[in-house]
């Protein structure tokens, strides 16, 4: 019996779940096939999505029709904005979610897209036909055939897992880990390396001493991840806890190294420098007293916590006892220790920018599988290879996102432009343009893209022409309409701002720092007026994202301009156009790299570690210009 698909999605996790959404929302018949049906999307570590750079990667996803923000949204028991002490390009949203009730929710998502079906089943090995793929053998011996195939596999390649001396084959704790592709994969010429990655012990809350913690609330305002006016937070909303390591856990850990695995020569490969362990930071830090902990609950009603700044890999004994030191935590039980993981990835440089690998058509890598950790790192991913790899089946012109249109966009040219030299983790300071990328206008700039796709929906592209036009109106307002003194300078010493001595134009008070589009609403009655005929639910999003625009106008049109400068570079093609070896002008270091990596653009090759501005030059005059 032959199974014949479109597209095969290979591994269940955050990658593989967008990555199957799309493909068959854009029409592809398409399989997922998941080692475990009910751990889909399973948010390994942290149950939490977004946080710095991490939460506008969510909402890009959002904007151009994926599910993650969504889910989240509908399983959140926590929501915050972070970095609003700083200017909007550093607004970051994250949510702590419901793990049982996010791994259900997406579930839910997937079993009723019609296009798309689940097999329960291990893939161990794919069928190709002259270095093209065209399906995947599973454990149990069932042959799938398709057009094209997604890896997704996270952790399992060869996963290991290491609790102090202890050592277990795994995934995921409890879940096997997966053999046989890596050396598959190698044997056509991959280049693969391993990596490390910890997950922090989790923590029975009836054994915390909670009143001696400082409680962390979250937020209860208008904002969310989806723009979508349909999807609502309503779970029981709950508080996260922060609290400090003492001298006294330091000396237990201290005590323990020897049995630490990252120090007794046990773990070979390369760790997350951006989120060591306790036992590293100890270390590095040494001439701290203290480091900062996050208690973050799992679920809206569980006792569980997460116990966010302790990742370890240490005996369980020597965790609990670090733990116990803490006077919050001296009654403490636990549900099990933290463990750290190794596993098999493979450089990125391998991929073309659509995710496709060089090595072998067809086939799409996404994930932890790249080098990257994080669940919105590989859930971009994963949805930029679906959509590819449907446009694979079906024609078209490859999707991919600029560094100048999406955090997305800087992932994925990092990852093929530069390779990983560590699991690749965004931040706000990797994207050049952060001004353009901010979280609040990504349905502006990707859903449009998205619809003309075919992927976001004709609602979710109504909704957004309705949010412009009602933008539009309110920036066309404050640009004409004049303000007398007598109007508006008792509500601006109100406000301890310079009243007026003649008069001006509206938008000339919003430009001022202690002025907000919301006080101009409570000064003037026309346009108080004009904004109370926006829809309640709505109406503090339009507010918000009319006065970022107005506020921030000067820095956005220079920056664009700027981007508009470095985009003329990416549309000088250099792919196979160059034999570099025989440019004798050259460094050695410049001919090995663009040989190997073999970029599109001027642009992507002046982004490689090692190229310099002169060997850009020269290629530009060898091309004439």
């Amino acid at each position: 019996m032959e199974f014949k698909y479109d597209v095969i999605i290979v591994g269940g996790g955050h990658a593989g779940c967008e990555a199957a959404a799309a493909a068959a929302n854009l029409g592809s018949k398409t399989l997922l096939i998941t080692t475990d049906m009910n751990r889909v999307a399973q948010m390994s570590c942290n149950p939490a999505v977004g946080g710095i750079a991490k939460g506008q990667i969510v909402r890009e996803i959002d904007a151009l029709g994926g599910y993650m923000g969504i889910v989240t949204d509908q399983t959140a028991i926590q929501f915050r904005m972070l970095n609003k002490s700083k200017g909007p390009a550093m607004w970051s949203p994250r949510a702590q979610s419901d793990r049982a009730k996010f791994i259900l929710a997406w579930r839910h998502k997937l079993e009723n897209l019609p296009n798309l079906f689940i097999w329960q089943d291990t893939v161990t090995e794919l069928i190709l036909r002259e270095m093209t793929v065209c399906g995947v053998r599973t454990m149990m011996n069932v042959e799938f055939r398709a057009k094209c195939v997604v890896l997704t596999n996270g952790t399992f390649l060869n996963g290991m897992l290491h609790v102090g001396t202890v050592k277990m084959s795994g995934g995921r704790i409890s879940e096997p880990a997966v053999t046989g592709i890596t050396e598959q994969l190698v044997s056509l010429g991959f280049k693969s390396d391993r990596m490390k990655t910890g997950t922090p012990v989790r923590i029975d809350g009836r054994s915390v001493h909670f009143e001696e913690l400082t409680e962390q609330p979250g937020e209860n305002d208008f904002r969310k991840f989806s723009f979508l006016d349909t999807v609502k937070r309503s779970l029981r909303q709950r508080s996260c806890w922060t609290l400090f390591t003492n001298e006294a856990c330091h000396e237990v850990l201290r005590k323990g190294l020897p049995e630490s695995p990252l120090y007794n020569g046990q773990i070979q490969s390369i760790g997350p420098r951006y989120c060591p362990s306790i036992e590293t930071k100890i270390i590095i830090f040494a001439d701290k007293s203290r480091h900062q902990l996050f208690l973050e609950p799992e679920g809206e009603d569980t006792q569980e916590y997460y116990l966010n700044g302790y990742s370890s890999s240490l005996p369980m004994e020597i965790q609990l006892n670090s733990l116990k030191q803490i006077s919050a935590f001296r009654d403490l039980r636990i549900y099990r220790p933290g463990y750290a993981i190794e596993y098999d990835f493979f450089d990125p440089t391998q991929l073309y920018h659509t995710m496709e690998t060089k090595h072998v058509k067809n086939l799409f890598f996404a994930g932890q599988i790249n080098g990257t950790t994080g669940y919105e790192e590989a859930a971009g991913q994963g949805l930029i290879a679906g959509i590819n790899a449907h446009i694979r089946c079906f024609g078209g012109d490859p999707f991919t996102l600029g560094r100048s249109e999406a955090y997305i966009g800087v992932l994925i040219d990092d990852l093929v432009t530069k390779g990983v030299d560590e699991p690749y983790r965004m931040f706000t300071s990797r994207a050049e343009y952060r001004i353009l990328l901010r979280q609040d206008d990504a349905d502006m700039r990707l859903t449009p893209k998205s619809y003309k796709l075919g992927l976001a929906e004709r609602y979710r592209f109504d909704l957004l022409e309705s949010k412009k036009k009602l933008c539009d109106s309110i920036i066309c307002f404050i640009e004409t309409y004049s303000v007398k003194p007598s109007q508006v300078n008792a509500g601006l010493l109100r406000l301890a701002t310079t009243p007026l001595e003649h008069g001006c134009k509206l938008i000339d008070l919003l430009m001022r720092p202690q002025i907000s589009l919301m006080n101009l609403v409570d000064l003037i009655p026309e346009l108080h007026e004009l904004t109370d005929a926006i829809p309640v639910y709505r109406r503090e999003e339009i507010l918000e994202a009319v006065e970022i625009s107005v506020k921030y106008s000067g820095y956005i049109k220079r920056e664009m301009q700027i981007a508009d400068k470095i985009n003329r570079l990416e549309n000088i093609s250099i792919k196979n156009k160059f034999d570099y070896d025989v440019i004798q002008s050259l460094s050695t270091e410049a001919k090995q790299k663009l040989k190997r990596i073999n970029p599109d653009t001027i642009a992507q090759a002046g982004r490689i570690p090692g190229i310099s501005p002169s060997d850009i030059n020269i290629l530009l005059v060898l091309l004439g210009r």
